[in-house]
């Protein structure tokens, strides 16, 4: 009979479990709605380790909006190497497909993007991070698609419009106001 040993995961694989676990926990209810316990019981540990692993909640949660802006970045870097084209207008555009698609594929990413930026109005922390994240995001875009600064920021606006037209589910709606928000807008 073979002696099996229990293998114990490392204090790196507990946090990318907490990570994950949090993206969807604090996707779903905010970060103002979302306990470190909730966290610590969809990941299955307990919340003095999720302690262990993060000072607090808004270490946690930062974490997590740090992971969405890498996860982000990562997706953009896949799409300009599908572009069929190296004009400003192509790179921004596969980079808008792949967006697109990423939300679509994990609503988390979208919700925790959208939760943060109500959460940054109030905290400063969440803010910093947020302005980081951007900040390295638009110079990515800009550094890649060598786009003007109005075709950078009109991507981003475009990205903004998308997330409201996905939170809205504006393509559903049978309506003016919505047939105009999606007009053009791609959604997966």
């Amino acid at each position: 009979m073979l002696n099996a040993e229990r293998r114990l995961s490392t204090a790196d694989e507990r946090r990318e479990t907490v990570l994950r676990t949090a993206l969807g926990t604090f996707g779903a209810k905010g970060y103002y709605g979302t306990t470190t316990g909730e966290v610590a019981k969809a990941a299955g540990i307990s919340q003095a380790y999720v302690y262990r692993l993060f000072p607090d909640k808004e270490a946690l949660f930062l974490a997590v909006v740090e992971r969405c802006f890498t996860r982000i970045r990562e997706s953009l870097g896949d799409g300009v190497a599908k572009a069929e084209g190296s004009s400003p207008e192509a790179v921004l555009a596969v980079m808008g497909d792949v967006y697109a698609r990423l939300i679509a594929e994990d609503n988390a990413l979208l919700l925790i993007q959208m939760h943060a930026q109500c959460a940054a109005i109030s905290e400063p922390a969440v803010r910093e991070v947020v302005q980081r994240g951007y900040a390295r995001t638009v110079e990515y875009v800009r550094g890649v698609s060598g786009a003007s600064e109005t075709q950078v920021q009109e991507f981003f606006a475009r990205g903004m419009l998308c997330h409201l037209v996905v939170a809205v589910d504006a393509p559903d709606v049978d309506a003016p106001w919505a047939r105009t928000l999606s007009a053009g807008i791609r959604h997966y």
